[in-house]
């Protein structure tokens, strides 16, 4: 048991240092380009601290680990919003640019809805169903993409000056996916030895411990933006990472390898999935960026429930 437990540990600090290598690298190519932060944070950031999650889902797929599939991309929604952005509000509350949330809150909640209506009815996902989320993931970058090239950042004064090489951030960028592939493997793999010796059923692992490990990335980037002032930005980091592990971690995983919704848990002979993690995570969701947008700001109470709600959610998984 040890063994899995320091390579797990292990996997975790290769995808936390990955994951940053990968963002210092892309944010430094982006901005060469001058591409403005609002795109910065919601296409290059957002996939470079998704690119765990994606590793992790694709790498569980081709084992056949629907279970860690399904809770890391459920698990990694659930954590993104009700830990790391809940963090923003409940400890420094700020206004939001209302208008820049809508797009991206409206292409979740479609894929979100798509996704939640296929699982209750069907109560499983086919290869239709993972290549539909890819086609929105491309539409979705296309649309991002394209609103940043018509406006484009001001390069600032001796930018280029201050700017590391560009063969750096081609390193950082090739070194930071090579350590989170390597990462996600040992994430995988021993996340899954580690649940089966502690009789844990695979879905729980992957809704709590993997996701909160994959997640990680995202939780620096929430604090770092929290502690310079730049809480927007960590809120559309957040609701960027979520688009991507709708569409683009449960697209490929469910591509790779369609699935059923995993039925480890029950409450009163009813899938806990289709009752408990997929309305939680449309919950959540709501609840951070509705009021955000109606209002403009972010408020304390926001933050506080939505912290509430991921204890609350982490410890049913264990109890029950």
């Amino acid at each position: 048991m040890l063994i899995p437990v320091l390579l797990f540990i292990l996997g975790l600090a290769l995808l936390i240092k990955g994951g940053d290598w990968f963002v210092e690298g892309a944010v430094g190519v982006a901005r060469r380009y001058h591409l403005s932060e609002l795109l910065i944070g919601a296409t290059v950031v957002s996939i470079g601290t998704t690119l765990p999650e994606v590793m992790v889902s694709s790498q569980a797929a081709i084992l056949g680990n629907s279970g860690i599939s399904y809770g890391n991309a459920i698990g990694s929604i659930i954590c993104n919003t009700a830990l790391i952005a809940a963090l923003t509000p409940a400890i420094r509350p700020s206004k939001v640019d209302s208008s820049a949330l809508k797009t991206p809150t409206i292409v979740f909640f479609i894929a979100a809805v798509i996704y939640a209506l296929t699982a209750w009815i069907r109560g499983g996902f086919s290869r239709i169903n993972g290549i539909i989320f890819l086609i929105i993931f491309v539409i979705y970058m296309f649309v991002l993409v394209r609103q940043g090239l018509s406006h484009p950042e001001k390069p600032a004064e001796n930018a280029d000056e201050k700017a590391a090489p560009m063969w750096q951030d081609l390193v950082r960028l090739a070194i930071g996916a090579a350590a989170i592939a390597v990462g996600a493997n040992l994430l995988v793999n021993n996340g899954t030895k580690i649940a089966q010796a502690l009789g844990v059923p695979d879905s729980v692992i992957g809704l709590t411990f993997v996701a909160l490990g994959t997640s990680l990335p995202e939780l620096v980037t929430a604090i770092t933006s929290l502690a310079k002032g730049h809480s927007a930005l960590s809120l559309g980091n957040v609701i960027g990472a979520n688009i991507f592990n709708i569409v683009l971690v449960s697209g490929l995983a469910i591509t790779i390898s369609p699935f059923k919704v995993p039925a480890e848990k029950t409450i009163g002979s009813v899938n806990s999935s289709l009752v408990i993690d997929i309305p939680l995570m449309l919950i959540v969701m709501g609840i951070l960026t509705i009021p955000s947008i109606l209002k403009g700001r972010l408020k304390r109470w926001q933050g506080i429930l939505l912290l509430t709600i991921y204890v609350v959610f982490t410890l049913y998984q264990f109890m029950i």
